[in-house]
């Protein structure tokens, strides 16, 4: 491309340090998501997504907050055979799923009625709690995603995931039986069969007076089987790395 003076003299155009939109910070002073093209994603890759929340919407480990993650996530059920949660987990400003997605578009449709829906449902709940209807933005960018691409990537996300509470060295919060000093409730750690302490072919119960939520059943074969390779995952595992 050629650049061209203006009628100062001055360059104007073409690629030169500084120009382009500036990156800006976040409330909690981490850059945004830089607005690139999303990589390719193959349908037998999962994908890592984490969806922050502003400040101003308050802590997401509530119980409201789970009903409205779960709520949103039901949003999507008409998605099923091309975008899926199989797992999640709400830490205080900001949610993690684990997705399967057919293509780049599917997982972007699916992450944009799910976070819609989120924003809708989490609004309601902030507003209910202050008494005054809120209608600003929810999360704070786009959402981060990282493509899965090996056995040992998605067996280290699962348990980053699922026990994420206890990299952020949150204490039981809840209120119900010994189960629940062990799995995260605001998860769908409940619903995994992949813990070392479950019994072989059994289930947990859940508590009385707890209202679970549904998840996809995993289609992908990292996600079924790739991952068990290197073992199953332990309740006391303490994920490491990163600050999410």
């Amino acid at each position: 491309m050629t650049r061209k003076r203006d009628k100062n003299g001055q360059f104007r155009g073409g690629a030169r340090k500084g120009a382009g939109r500036p990156k800006r910070k976040l409330s909690e002073g981490r850059a945004s998501e830089a607005h690139k093209v999303r990589p390719t994603l193959k349908a037998s890759q999962p994908v890592h997504v984490v969806l922050r929340a502003t400040s101003e919407v308050g802590s997401l480990r509530c119980y409201e907050g789970f009903e409205a993650v779960r709520e949103a996530r039901q949003s999507t059920l008409r998605l099923e055979d091309t975008f899926r949660i199989i797992h999640f987990s709400i830490q205080r400003n900001h949610i993690h799923l684990i997705v399967e997605a057919k293509d780049r578009r599917a997982l972007w449709k699916g992450m944009q009625v799910f976070g819609i829906s989120c924003a809708k449902q989490l609004n309601a709940m902030v507003g209910a709690r202050r008494g005054k209807r809120r209608c600003g933005s929810v999360f704070a960018d786009r959402y981060y995603a990282r493509i899965l691409k090996t056995p040992r990537e998605v067996r280290n996300c699962v348990s980053y995931v699922l026990n994420n509470w206890r990299h952020h060295a949150i204490k039981s919060e809840v209120w119900m039986g010994d189960v629940w000093t062990k799995v995260d409730p605001f998860s769908s750690a409940l619903a995994f069969d992949g813990w070392k302490e479950r019994p072989e072919g059994k289930r947990f119960k859940s508590p009385p007076g707890y209202d679970g939520s549904w998840i996809w059943l995993p289609r992908t074969w990292l996600m079924t089987t790739g991952w068990r390779r290197y073992g199953l995952i332990s309740f006391a595992e303490v994920p490491g790395g990163g600050d999410e």
